[in-house]
Formats: structure tokens, C-alpha cells, sequence
């Protein structure tokens, strides 16, 4: 019997359906905040064979250009021809959106005593295990779809195509600390005038031994390139997608638990949003200030109540001061009603789109205000 200790998480690049509509739904945020801070949003998109579907309820003094956001958005990310599944010049947009329910807005116009948007719980996590402080399986598969898209968009791969995904698994050792890479699988899109050999030495050389530290790799490393052979048919032409449905990419690989709310076309009083935000740069600054090796954070609201119901902190045995000093610090540092999380991180602002690929979490390529850290030794 293997007494390996193996962890794998997943992710799926700016090509994947699901992550085309993750973009479209936070660029329509990022274009109503652009011109009303105070925008109120929750859209959804759908997208399939060369349609996109934007739904949803939007309150805000914008004037948003919705075909020219979808399009936009599908031409930055590379679909501009229809044969990968959607073409951003000739792409049909259905637009069903509606203002928000006022019993809804109601409880949640109230300053820093705003309440929060809904109910229910969101976690912040953070390890030592990379210097962004961020699990190293999830850390892995995001830079390797990161470079394909890289790769594909600069022309060094010319055979590459938008859709994507990578998985990564890593061997950890007795110590509970990350000692090799076991498995690497890529799923790449590709034009159909390249072999699979081709396509998977290219990956291999180019992509991921690129990305991913020689030291990890190692004559036992198992590489899974295309493993169905052929991967032509892609994008929302192969598989329909939408938004909110790839939340463990967004966030921590699995490697911590989830609340199950999605972020991506949600304004910032939606707690699923700013309090996961909120709950990562606690969790980031324990793990920081050294005051733990692995932090995890819950916090929990009530619709409308502006002050959480709960908050948990777990440092898994890896604490190097007192629990309930660590929750203490952590209650008189941080200020957790969403009113408050939307001011100190400067969160009504445009800066969503960036974060609807490749992670919300352990961007050190993004100047993003929760992954900023609090000396708590201090505090």
C-alpha cells in the first residue's frame, strides 16, 4: 500500500467557458463602478456555440454598453474566430438584466454600518507552503495555465487555442510540508494541423518546466498532455459555461473549505465577495506576522445585519502564540462589518476583471488590497 501524501488541485484558463462568463459578468461590474461607485450588481452570463447570455439585476446611474463589454471582453481573451466555439465579432448577446429588489438594498444603504448583502459564511486561508502564502498545488496549475495563455497570446505556440486546463498533485511530506510534484496534466485546446506528440513535448518543455521549480521535477514526475489524443472542439461551442461555477479555481484548490458563494459580477456589499476577501488578508496576515504556519478564517453574516454572527480562526496546531490570543488580535484589528471591509479595502472600485482568471487569491502579478498583509506582532 502507498504511503504517499498526495494533493492535487485544479485550474482553467481565461479560454474555459466557465472563466469567459466569470470575465464578462465582472467586466459589466467593473464598467458600472467606472461610473457609479455605488453601483449595485449581480449578473450572471451563460455562454454557448457562439452566444452569450448576460442576466442578472443592476442597479446603478451607469449607462453600460452591453454587447460592446461581451465583445470586448471575448476579444481580449482570444476568441476571434468562430471555429473555437465563439467569435466576439459575430457573437449573438442576449441582454436580460433588471434592477435589484429594493427589500434587498433596503438594509445594506448604511454607510459603515451597512448590512450584509445576504447570508451566510465565507473563508479566508492562507500557508507558508510559497511566498505568495498560498497552497503550492493551486499555485502550480495557475501558473502553468497562465503561461499557456501567455504563450498562445505572444505567438510562441501558434497552434495553441483559448480553452484550457491543468492539474497539478504534489507529494508532501511526513511533516505535512511539499517535497515533489507526482502528476502534471494539461488539457490544451488546439488548431487540428498538430499532433499530440508534438503538442505534448512542446507542453512539457515549454510550459510547465518553465513554470514550475526543476527542483519539484524529477525522473518519477508523470506528465498526462491531451490525454484524450485530440482536443479541436472547445470553448462554449464544446461545453456551455457560466458564471460562478468554477469556485475552487477562484479560490484555494480545495486544499481549504469554501462557503459556496461565487464572486465574479458581484459588487463588493455581496459578502460572498468582500467577506472571502476580507477572510483571505486576515488569514494572509497570521500567516504573515508569523503568528502561524496555516491560518484558516470564517466569517458568517446575516442579510442585513451589519456585524458578522460568527468568526472563526484555525491554525491547525501550527500557532506560534496562545489561540485565543491569536483570536483576540485578529477581533481588535480587524473591523469586519461589510460597510467597514468595502472602506478599508478600497473595494468600489473597477478593479474586478483581473481577478476572473487564474485566481482571486496569491496574485503577487495584481495589486489587489487583500492580499496585502498587517504586521498583527504589532498590533
Amino acid at each position: 500500500m502507498s504511503t504517499k501524501k498526495l494533493f492535487t488541485s485544479e485550474s482553467v484558463s481565461e479560454g474555459h467557458p466557465d472563466k469567459v462568463c466569470d470575465q464578462i459578468s465582472d467586466a459589466v461590474l467593473d464598467a458600472a463602478l467606472a461610473q457609479d461607485a455605488h453601483s449595485r450588481v449581480a449578473c450572471e452570463t451563460m455562454a454557448s456555440t457562439n452566444l452569450i447570455v448576460v442576466a442578472g439585476e443592476i442597479t446603478t446611474k451607469a449607462k453600460l454598453d452591453f454587447e460592446k463589454i461581451v465583445c470586448d471582453t471575448l476579444r481580449e481573451i482570444g476568441y476571434t474566430d468562430k471555429s473555437w466555439g465563439i467569435d466576439a465579432a459575430t457573437c449573438e448577446v442576449l441582454n436580460h438584466i433588471k434592477p435589484q429588489s429594493p427589500d434587498i438594498a433596503q438594509g445594506v444603504d448604511l454607510g459603515e454600518e451597512t448590512g450584509a448583502g445576504d447570508q451566510g459564511m465565507m473563508l479566508g486561508f492562507a500557508c507558508n507552503e510559497t511566498p505568495e502564502l498560498m497552497p503550492l498545488p493551486i499555485s502550480l496549475a495557475h501558473k502553468i495555465t497562465k503561461e499557456l495563455a501567455r504563450a498562445r497570446k505572444a505567438g510562441e505556440i501558434p497552434w495553441l487555442c483559448p480553452d484550457a486546463k491543468s492539474q497539478v498533485t504534489v507529494e508532501y511530506n511526513e511533516e505535512g510540508s511539499p517535497k515533489r510534484v507526482e502528476t502534471v496534466v494539461v488539457s490544451t485546446q488546439h488548431s487540428p494541423d498538430v499532433g499530440n506528440g508534438e503538442i505534448s513535448q512542446t507542453v512539457i518543455e515549454k510550459v510547465i518546466k518553465k513554470v514550475v521549480p526543476n527542483e519539484l521535477l524529477d525522473k518519477d514526475t508523470k506528465y498526462f498532455i491531451n490525454p484524450t489524443g485530440r482536443f479541436v472542439l472547445g470553448g462554449p461551442e464544446a461545453d456551455a459555461g457560466l458564471t460562478g461555477r468554477k469556485i475552487i479555481v477562484d479560490t484555494y484548490g480545495s486544499y481549504a473549505r469554501h462557503g459556496g458563494g461565487a464572486f465574479s459580477g458581484k459588487d463588493p456589499t455581496k459578502v460572498d465577495r468582500s467577506g472571502a476577501y476580507m477572510g483571505r488578508h486576515v488569514a494572509k496576515s497570521i500567516v504573515a506576522s508569523g503568528l502561524a504556519d496555516k491560518a484558516e478564517v470564517q466569517i458568517a453574516y446575516a442579510i442585513g445585519v451589519p456585524h458578522p454572527v460568527s468568526v472563526m480562526v484555525d491554525t491547525f496546531g501550527t500557532e506560534s502564540k496562545d489561540k485565543g490570543e491569536i483570536n483576540d488580535i485578529v477581533a481588535r484589528k480587524f473591523d469586519l462589518r461589510p460597510g467597514a471591509i468595502i472602506k478599508n479595502l478600497d473595494l468600489r472600485r473597477p478593479i474586478y476583471r483581473q481577478t476572473a482568471a487564474y485566481g482571486h487569491f496569491g496574485r503577487d502579478d495584481l495589486d489587489l488590497p487583500w492580499e496585502k498583509t498587517i504586521n498583527l506582532i504589532q498590533a
